[in-house]
């Protein structure tokens, strides 16, 4: 009976000491993807630029140009004079946001979500950003990214950007709130940032759709494709579908979709899709 108890006993200890384990290894893990959420977001935000010192020098240069500029002429030549406008301000810091990682090529800003992150791709595996973050460490919430099936110049027909519906608002998540007409009414407008220019897309369309992966599935470089691919998409009768009035997309225009999931729908995707209308 003793021995039994013994036997017993050690049992026990040993399945404590297993759980002990397995508990700290789950502490630890939480720990690592917290660090690396805060690295990620810290790394954001240390690239993001609204305003920068810089910017402002540049202003007080350019400024004292032009004052030295006006008197060397005399009025008459000033009024014959044409003032081009001055190139849009790119309010991202591509120096340093590549030095963190050179995959990064351009930034996406959302206005009324919080979509406003750095787009990543990396050459040769096609998911890699699906689960790793800006500094290059594993992370469920991933990055914004494309697929090297696109070029990162955004000159192709449709270049696809992915990003996760992440319970934290976090990514792509505030997409959905595209799904209220009203939102949708109020809010057209996608910018996207590249180390030499500014790309203003209107969004056209907000809508579910199934979960084919659209680079496999359609040949956009082909416009006759395309065009029944934008057929297809204008067709969509659906009470959650919506249309923006008055924007006409064609083959010969270039479009933006990004991609996102459905919480508990995964043979879904949200997806919103936006025309370039100004660089």
């Amino acid at each position: 009976m003793t021995g039994d108890k013994n036997s017993g006993s050690l049992l026990w200890k040993i399945v404590l000491a297993l759980c002990l384990l397995i508990v700290a290894g789950c502490v630890i893990f939480i720990w690592i993807v917290k660090r690396n959420e805060q690295e990620a977001r810290t790394a954001y935000e240390e690239v993001r630029r609204t305003e920068t010192e810089t910017s402002g020098c540049l202003s007080d240069d350019i400024q004292a140009e032009t004052d030295s500029g006006e008197s060397q002429f005399s009025a008459a030549a000033e009024e014959e004079t044409v003032q081009s406008e001055p190139a849009e301000e790119i309010p991202v810091d591509f120096g340093e946001l590549q030095a963190i990682n050179p995959d990064v090529y351009a930034w996406i800003t959302v206005p009324g979500t919080k979509v406003d992150y750095p787009i990543a791709q990396r050459a040769g595996d096609r998911e890699f950003y699906l689960h790793h973050n800006i500094n290059g460490a594993y992370e469920f919430a991933g990055m914004i990214y494309t697929e090297d099936y696109n070029t990162t110049d955004f000159t192709d027909a449709n270049t696809v950007i992915y990003g996760h519906n992440m319970h934290n608002d976090t990514m792509f998540t505030t997409l959905h709130y595209f799904e209220d007409r009203d939102f949708f009414d109020q809010h057209s407008e996608v910018i996207i940032y590249t180390p030499d220019d500014v790309l203003h897309y209107t969004i056209f369309a907000a809508y579910a759709y199934d979960s084919r992966h659209l680079m496999q599935s359609f040949d956009f470089s082909d416009p006759e494709v395309f065009d029944a691919y934008l057929d297809q998409v204008f067709a969509i009768r659906d009470m959650t579908a919506y249309f923006r009035d008055g924007v006409t997309v064609t083959a010969e225009d270039k479009i933006i979709t990004l991609s996102t999931c459905f919480d508990g729908r995964d043979d879904e995707r949200y997806l919103i899709q936006a025309v370039l209308t100004d660089e």
